[in-house]
């Protein structure tokens, strides 16, 4: 488990993280979301140890990482910025990742390169941008390691590859249990593979959780009934939103949806439809009860 409690960090004047706490279970894919300069490669790097915080501490498994040899065996980070040795191949990384870690499988490195077409002898030097992204992510998965960080996961990956790459975190985890922590500017990019999202704002966690508990206990409801009606009538129902057009209500709605249900069947209701919300309409609407703009923030 990852635990980050009161972590702050500052450059000069410039307070990129403020006394930020957030844990992190073992075996899921932790997505964390946050604009251009939001924190989240700082964030990375102290969690593994790069970065030495200002305050705050970080532990994983209740032991600290800074100087901890054990600890950072268990840990790999692709960052944003990647680095390969001049002409070095995919081969060859392995071998120099080999050297790294010990559960470090070259076979396996092999079996993803195959999926993804990748060369194994080919000079890394002379592939894609998008083609180096998959290189570094099959590196990192190859060592075996328990915790698993991956910053700006996908950036100049095409859709189609994109998906594969999901599989194949998603069959790691299931095959190892590792943790895998990955973060974007895109929430629509880590919406059909994280189990829990963070959302990362002027150096704090703004809001997480479950992305099933999410979805399931927040949704859309159209309604209407006979004569006038407004928001007053819906007292007893949490209610993020409420607009009126004509005589049909929209509202977007937070609780348990069987007994909101029950509770506006009472209504006799004329037209009574539920409809499901993305997750992008969802932190959407959050962020509107925080008192943010959404566009502000991703």
């Amino acid at each position: 488990m990852i635990e980050i409690k009161n972590v702050s960090k500052r450059y000069g004047d410039l307070e990129v993280l403020s006394n930020l706490n957030c844990t992190i279970k073992d075996g899921l894919i932790y997505g964390l979301v946050g604009a251009n300069g939001s924190g989240k490669s700082t964030l990375l790097r102290i969690v593994n140890g790069i970065y030495l915080a200002d305050d705050g501490d970080v532990k994983i498994d209740g032991e600290d990482v800074l100087d901890n040899s054990e600890v950072k065996q268990n840990l790999v980070f692709v960052p944003d910025d990647l680095f390969f040795y001049s002409g070095y191949t995919i081969y060859d990384m392995g071998l120099f990742y080999q050297a790294l870690y010990k559960k470090f499988d070259m076979k396996y490195l092999e079996r993803l390169a195959k999926t993804l077409k990748l060369d194994m002898h080919k000079k890394i030097g002379t592939f894609s941008k998008g083609m180096k992204r998959q290189c570094a992510l099959i590196l990192a998965i190859a060592t075996n390691a328990r915790y698993m960080f991956f910053d700006e996961t996908f950036d100049g990956v095409d859709p189609v590859v994109r998906n594969v790459i999901k599989k194949i975190l998603a069959n790691h985890l299931e095959e190892t249990n590792a943790t895998i922590v990955l973060t974007s500017h895109n929430l629509r990019e880590l919406e059909d593979i994280a189990d829990n999202l963070g959302l990362l704002h002027k150096g704090g966690i703004l809001f997480e959780g479950d992305i099933d508990e999410i979805k399931t206990n927040m949704f859309k409801v159209q309604i209407s009934l006979k004569g006038d009606f407004d928001k007053e009538t819906f007292e007893g129902i949490d209610m993020l939103n409420f607009k009126k057009v004509g005589s049909i209500a929209t509202m977007i709605v937070k609780g348990d949806k069987e007994k909101i249900g029950k509770q506006l069947e009472k209504l006799k209701p004329i037209i009574l439809d539920y409809l499901p919300l993305s997750l992008e309409e969802i932190f959407i609407y959050q962020m509107e009860v925080l008192g943010y703009e959404f566009s502000e923030i991703i």
